[in-house]
């Protein structure tokens, strides 16, 4: 009995001899296992991802960002040093920098991952770094505030195809029992690539131009941005293999007409009204908002309640060691509890209850030892919820809806969390006049986040990794195999 190629063709019954590999290949039918292999593909992700996060740490280094000049009273006056300096940026321009690349990441995520329906998934990635690349290179090409400001946003847009698409095809290729673990080594690398982009940044600006270090950036990127294009695609669960950029009918959830803005709005409903995902994202949200104002005000924090000399390093020096440990223990429990959506919600609430309860009582002792003991106690639990929090985005929606989910998660932790939290907070010490308070009120909002997290422990969740199938979506095996089998 020999079965045809291709599960919609039906079964031949000793019609057809079977066919070699050789012929197979030359249609184009089944391709050889690749050399990308599962490792792989996670280890160049990874590398990606740190590159993203060392450009977002370099051009926050004193080395990149440079100070504006200034004079004396008497009259002697001192040039300014990188971007602020050779522009003349005041502090608000200088801070609209460092934060407008999340324009184009905001705008550009769900369009990404919208395309992904008719594009194939793997080559949007390598056109987002291309995007990347070139406005790199356009960074370090600017001549004043509203070209840097105009390739930062660019360099958000690049960013967007990876954010969308980067964890559903990690999340594919890990091994059943390890998901969790390999989302959280992915995620690991955001602390690690900003404390690598504060040195990078301060090394490059100490010997060569700010510029430089864009340039280098860009050296980094190019040849993932190239393989890209170069590897023969990658297929992502739910999307169908096409090298073509032409809608396709022959893989899960892909629909057989055009994907157009009403399909995305469609699609945003049905996220909207999944009570599993919505909760996971309103802790997020709360989530997001402490860590994204500890990582602005928090040395300064330190120092003016701790007379904390070297603010800066000793708060990155905590956020790296805990972010690193925290985030790959967390993924590493997630397993071992065995990786579900309840017990996903279960970390996620414990760790960042205790967390927050370690955080606030260091705020309370006036001791700075004492303070850094608890405080890196609590940002260890409180990092520990990256890779949960993210496989939950990923297996509460179906295949088809995950990078979607992905975009959207961003779009919103960003929009509601850490992009409003910190003016706030600025807000709030403005009229309080005392960092202590300001910093307990802060890590206060830790608490409504592990309660949100613990209402979805009762919620009924469903793991859709596997649902394979929409009404509206033609369902049969795809004639290209993918190519992140093991030999």
């Amino acid at each position: 009995m020999d079965v045809a190629d291709g599960g919609g063709g039906g079964v031949d019954r000793g019609q057809n001899p079977p066919r070699t590999t050789m012929e197979r290949d030359s249609d184009d039918k089944i391709a050889e296992p690749s050399w990308f292999s599962p490792k792989k593909l996670l280890f160049v992700f990874c590398v990606v991802n740190l590159i993203n996060y060392i450009d977002r740490g370099a051009i926050a280094s004193n080395g990149v960002n440079g100070s504006r000049g200034s004079c004396t009273s008497t009259g002697t006056c001192s040039a300014g040093s990188g971007i602020q300096g050779d522009f003349n940026l005041s502090n608000f321009e200088d801070g609209i920098l460092s934060s407008a690349f999340m324009v184009g990441l905001l705008v550009a995520s769900p369009i990404f991952a919208s395309v992904a329906k008719s594009v194939n998934p793997f080559r949007l990635i390598g056109i987002g770094l291309s995007i990347w690349t070139v406005a790199v290179i356009g960074c370090g090409l600017s001549f004043d505030f509203w070209s840097i400001t105009f390739c930062r946003m660019f360099v958000g847009v690049g960013e967007a195809s990876f954010v969308s698409l980067a964890a559903p095809f990690i999340d594919d290729n890990a091994p059943q029992a390890q998901k969790s673990a390999w989302l959280a080594m992915f995620y690991m690398c955001i602390p690690t690539g900003y404390a690598l982009g504060y040195v990078y940044g301060g090394l490059i600006g100490s010997v060569l131009p700010w510029r430089a270090a864009f340039w280098g950036e860009a050296i980094l990127m190019l040849p993932f941005a190239i393989l890209g294009f170069v590897i023969k695609p990658l297929h992502l669960k739910g999307f169908a293999p096409d090298d073509k950029g032409k809608n396709r009918t022959d893989n899960l959830n892909v629909l057989p007409t055009g994907y157009g803005f009403s399909a995305v709005l469609k699609d945003l409903k049905l996220l909207l009204v999944d009570k599993v995902y919505v909760t996971n994202i309103l802790g997020y949200i709360a989530y997001n908002f402490v860590l994204g104002a500890y990582s602005y005000w928090g040395p300064k924090a330190g120092y003016n309640i701790y007379k904390m000399e070297n603010a800066d390093m000793i708060f990155g020096g905590i956020t790296v060691i805990c972010g690193i440990v925290g985030t790959l223990s967390g993924g590493f429990v997630l397993d071992f509890m065995d990786a579900t959506i309840s017990n996903a919600f279960k970390l996620l609430s414990v760790s960042t209850f205790i967390g927050g309860l370690f955080c606030f009582v260091a705020f309370c002792f006036k001791s700075m030892y004492a303070f850094l003991a608890l405080f890196a106690v609590g940002e260890l639990l409180v990092f520990a919820t990256q890779g949960p929090v993210n496989f939950i985005v990923l297996h509460c929606v179906k295949p088809s809806l995950r990078p979607l989910a992905m975009a959207m998660s961003t779009v919103s932790i960003h929009i509601f969390g850490d992009v409003p939290s910190s003016p706030l907070v600025g807000v709030l010490q403005d009229y309080v006049h005392n960092w202590r308070v300001t910093a307990l009120v802060l890590t206060f909002v830790l608490f409504p986040a592990a309660a949100i997290w613990f209402i979805g422990i009762f919620l009924n969740s469903v793991d859709r990794y596997n649902e394979d199938s929409e009404p509206d979506a033609v369902t049969r095996e795809s004639a290209v195999a993918p190519l992140l089998e093991e030999a």
